[in-house]
């Protein structure tokens, strides 16, 4: 009997759960911080003032393809729990970051440079470096924790399960997120009364609890799973992106998040140009995410249906609304397709890792690239509306692409090569 069958790993299983929740609460928090800095940082950026904005998501998400491979190599150096409590000492590093940014835009707001009458503070250049810093750790500690809930084996769970149950927690993260820094953070005030102070005490707040996390990460028992990764001094004989399955996973995953975030994003903006749908626009993304939250409960209630499964049947029916959609101008499909979208980042990542014994911790580590997609897919989704002044309804084909190469991914592109199993 092996290590990873007589380990008890329900307590390392709850606390990537927990950390799954940090990973989304914070995603969700830095792409609220866009708005407010518009009218505090970049009141003066004229015609930048939007593209400045999105920056802070895409300094996010750029740290994906750039620390993922760190992340892998920190798993077969220090391990999982050495791993991770790096990866949150980066974090709390970050957040000073921030708090350097908050400071200097707070007491020197003159701060900065002028270029034909935009003007930005060197603050918002301070808090660039902070979203990369913070992104950078989360990454890492998402190539501890999506492996681990798929690997640590939790009786009367499967693997998808397990990652189902994570999302989930994911998803509260996202929920509460908006709430915490509208209501919390800025008191529910109004966008123009907004004030850069408000935000120095909520990120010692923050650097405090992560902190405090840090240390209890240190004191528990955080095991390494047999077979998951390579020794620290062990030279592996493949590349990587030999793995076909894997290869092609990378895709599907940059296509997941980009649709995932091009749909939250932006169906707001598709549906104010729609007159009959304009007045109900606000509460559409309210209802995507709480229908990706509603999808992950229920995935997270199924342990008898496989990933592949689940893949096939939520790719088929997202692309099928999409296209309705887009032949009936109805932006409510789109919402609908939330639910569908709530569990193939589970199902992707179980069958891209599948089968890969020691190179686990490295094929997760490339998965991270192709998170990048939630960076570019929202973007050039909307460099294609201004560029047909405005009108969203074909900007949707993008979406419809990343949809069909999912479906083609959970028919035959996950399957593992003969010659890419690795046994344990």
């Amino acid at each position: 009997m092996t290590k990873t069958q007589t380990q008890n790993y329900t307590g390392p299983f709850i606390t990537m759960v927990f950390l799954f929740f940090i990973i989304g609460f914070l995603t969700v928090v830095n792409q609220q911080f866009q708005s407010p800095l518009q009218h505090t940082l970049l009141e003066k950026a004229g015609a930048l003032k939007n593209t400045l904005a999105t920056m802070i998501t895409f300094s996010w998400f750029l740290a994906y393809p750039l620390t993922g491979g760190i992340g892998a190599k920190w798993v077969s150096k220090f391990g999982y729990k050495g791993t991770l409590s790096r990866a949150l000492l980066v974090m709390i590093a970050g957040l000073g970051v921030f708090e350097i940014s908050v400071l200097l835009a707070d007491y020197a707001p003159n701060a900065g440079i002028a270029i034909q009458g935009i003007e930005v503070p060197f603050a918002y250049f301070i808090f660039l470096v902070g979203s990369y810093v913070v992104g950078s750790a989360v990454t890492i500690m998402q190539v501890v924790v999506n492996p681990y809930l798929i690997a640590c084996n939790v009786k009367g769970t499967s693997d998808i399960q397990r990652q189902n149950i994570g999302g989930s927690a994911n998803s509260i993260g996202t929920t509460i997120a908006p709430y915490f820094v509208a209501g919390i953070i800025f008191g529910n005030v109004a966008s123009e009364d907004i004030h850069i102070g408000q935000l120095i005490w909520p990120f010692i707040g923050l650097m405090a609890t992560i902190a405090i996390i840090t240390f209890i990460i240190g004191k528990l028992s955080l095991p390494n799973i047999e077979g998951t990764t390579n020794e620290a001094n062990e030279k592996l004989e493949r590349s990587i992106w030999s793995f076909r399955h894997l290869a092609l996973g990378v895709i599907a995953l940059f296509f997941y998040v980009g649709v995932e975030v091009s749909v939250g994003a932006n169906v707001k903006m598709y549906a104010d140009t729609l007159p009959l749908f304009k007045d109900s626009a606000a509460i559409m993304v309210t209802l995507y995410w709480g229908l990706m939250l509603v999808g992950r409960l229920v995935g997270a209630s199924l342990n008898m249906i496989s990933a592949r499964t689940q893949l096939l049947v939520t790719t088929a029916l997202a692309t099928l609304l999409i296209l309705l959609s887009m032949i009936i101008h109805n932006p409510w499909l789109l919402v609908i397709v939330g639910l569908f979208h709530s569990v193939m980042w589970s199902a992707i990542f179980t069958l891209a890792i599948a089968k890969l014994g020691k190179y686990t911790s490295k094929g997760s580590g490339a998965l991270m690239i192709g998170v990048l997609g939630g960076g570019i897919m929202p973007l050039l989704q909307g460099v294609i509306a201004d560029a047909m002044g405005g009108d969203w309804t074909w900007t949707w084909w993008l979406v419809l692409v990343g949809e069909i190469f999912m479906l083609y991914y959970a028919l035959v592109g996950y399957k593992p090569r003969e010659k890419d199993i690795i046994a344990k």
